[in-house]
């Protein structure tokens, strides 16, 4: 907890960041493998603090391409597996909906974000939003989230987009090293 009796959260998108991406999505256990360094980073910053919070967008399941049961299955192997570091997953929220759907939860829509910040009974200001694509930086800055990116996934594309507008965000290789720098409480590792 904070001063403010709010969690010190930090929200990470799901795939690309905590895990392999797939083009072909991940839809079943068996496809989700964790980045290297992922899983550490989780409870690196539960050990000093950190609540950590998934937010996801699953559009495979309105694509029928999975089921909730299977979804339900892979975050429950991706849980067991930040235990086995030490670690813990203690949210997880994903938007359903197919990107045509129009709804409100599809990142970049700050839905997930809202869901949480009610959840948490806090406000999102300030608070660290990790994620690979632009979309996760668009639904954290639509909240006033403070926005990271990490170079896994489609991380290095997104930097390129937004270097070649002009833009910039705060920019870690991977997990591990967004971790670190939140634990030292340093905005360090801009690009």
């Amino acid at each position: 907890m904070n001063g403010t009796g709010a969690p010190k959260l930090v929200v990470l998108d799901r795939d690309g960041v905590l895990n392999y991406d797939s083009d072909g999505f991940i839809k079943s256990p068996a496809e989700w493998r964790p980045i290297d360094g992922s899983l550490d980073a989780i409870a690196l910053l539960n050990r000093h603090g950190f609540t950590v919070a998934v937010a996801s967008n699953q559009s495979g399941l309105a694509r029928q391409l999975f089921d909730r049961r299977a979804l339900d299955a892979i975050h429950r192997k991706m849980r067991r597996a930040v235990q086995k570091t030490g670690g813990r997953i203690d949210r997880i929220v994903c938007c359903p909906h197919h990107p045509d759907d129009g709804c409100d939860c599809r990142k970049p829509a700050p839905g997930l974000l809202r869901r949480l910040a009610r959840h948490y009974r806090m406000s999102l200001e300030g608070v660290p939003a990790v994620g690979d694509a632009e979309r996760d930086l668009a639904a954290a800055a639509a909240v006033g989230a403070r926005p990271i990116l990490v170079l896994t996934g489609k991380g290095r594309a997104t930097r390129d987009a937004l270097a070649r507008r002009g833009e910039h965000v705060e920019t870690y290789a991977d997990l591990r090293a967004a971790a670190a720098a939140l634990v030292a409480g340093r905005a360090q590792g801009r690009h």
